[in-house]
């Protein structure tokens, strides 16, 4: 009975979206099969979380990604408590384990400590112009609150999850609109123009991507001097993302090419004279927009794996910059991850931010045909 239930609830569902084509727009018609799946709507909506704590990450944070704390090396997770109808800590005492020389922490709730919100703090500039010292959470001067435990110097590593967010996530939005502009050009002019264009373009791209892809990027990523600074090497892991991105689209934007150019209002257009750069412009590339924009939210998340992994390996994003993948540098041995889970904490995010994206695209690929 149920089974024959969900079934007149699917057909009716079609039936209605049927009913719908020619008197709703495309866009209208998108955006209701884009809301029809939940879990790509709910992966956006985490995804704008993230962004928007990226983006007020310093305000977020309650302290600095460089702060250090000899004190606190590997100090484990700040439990909180709810003492006298305040969001509270424990005091910490902190004691030498000389059976393995590793510092145990103990708490005593006999002094607590209310969490302070909206407080003063370290100075910073909110988008880089706005001098601020307000935080979201602060704690009594003298007392130490990690959210997610320490690193091996004593340093939060809630928040320098936050403010790595930033480079881990944009470095995947700043890629892939590289890539889309480089597989979009160079795929509409390969499946365009055909002949020796296409030859020279398309054995081209058979050649990069004959190539393994870590081992290419980490070659490319190598070759940079190691002193270089933070925003350069930014910008040039970025490129070199971006480099090797860009074929599969590429081969995708051709194909589709391939098929509208023999279409009727494609030769119509030509034979009213109309120049080539506008047919690609205002008949192929609108058409092939919905996959464009498919494929690149699909790209996102190898972009931001692609950072992390070059991170992890040491050849990617260097200290004193901040991302996941330098984060997770300090879970390279399996004794420290034994001892202190916490340090994986950014691995985490990855697979969260990853899955999201992967989930978006997915509806995104399902709107971008709303009449199946």
């Amino acid at each position: 009975m149920a089974t024959t239930q969900v079934l007149l609830e699917k057909a009716g569902t079609v039936q209605d979206r049927i009913s719908d084509i020619g008197r709703l727009s495309q866009w209208t018609l998108m955006r209701r099969r884009f809301m029809e799946n939940r879990l790509s709507v709910a992966g956006g909506l985490v995804l704008i979380v993230f962004y928007l704590v990226a983006i007020f990450a310093p305000f977020v944070t309650p302290y600095s990604v460089d702060a250090l704390d000899s004190n606190s090396q590997y100090a484990a997770p700040t439990a909180l408590h709810f003492i006298n109808g305040h969001i509270s800590i424990c005091g910490v005492t902190q004691t030498l384990n000389k059976a393995n020389f590793t510092w145990v922490y103990t708490t005593d709730c006999n002094k607590a400590y209310p969490l302070q919100f909206f407080a003063p703090g370290y100075s910073y500039h909110l988008f880089g112009i706005i001098p601020m010292n307000i935080h979201l959470f602060e704690v009594p001067k003298g007392q130490k609150f990690f959210l997610w435990g320490a690193d091996s110097q004593g340093r939060d590593v809630f928040s320098r999850t936050i403010m790595g967010s930033r480079i881990s996530l944009s470095i995947g939005l700043v890629g892939v609109t590289l890539s889309v502009i480089l597989g979009s050009v160079l795929g509409t002019a390969s499946g365009y123009f055909g002949g020796a264009i296409d030859n020279v373009i398309q054995r081209f791209i058979e050649l990069l991507m004959s190539m393994p892809t870590l081992p290419l990027w980490a070659a490319f990523a190598a070759a940079l001097p190691q002193d270089m600074s933070v925003v350069k090497r930014y910008f040039f892991i970025t490129l070199i993302l971006s480099l090797i991105g860009w074929t599969g689209l590429a081969r995708q934007v051709r194909a589709k090419i391939l098929a509208y150019r023999t279409l009727d209002y494609t030769m119509a257009s030509r034979l009213a004279g109309a120049s080539s750069w506008r047919i690609i412009l205002t008949h192929m590339l609108p058409n092939a927009l919905s996959h464009i924009v498919v494929v690149a939210t699909l790209a996102v998340p190898f972009s931001i794996l692609g950072e992390t992994s070059l991170s992890f390996l040491g050849i990617g994003m260097l200290p004193p910059a901040v991302s996941w993948g330098v984060l997770l540098r300090d879970a390279q041995q399996l004794s420290v991850v034994e001892s202190h889970l916490w340090l994986m904490i950014p691995a985490l995010c990855v697979i969260l931010a990853v899955t999201c994206f992967q989930l978006l695209g997915d509806g995104f690929r399902d709107a971008a045909d709303p009449y199946s």
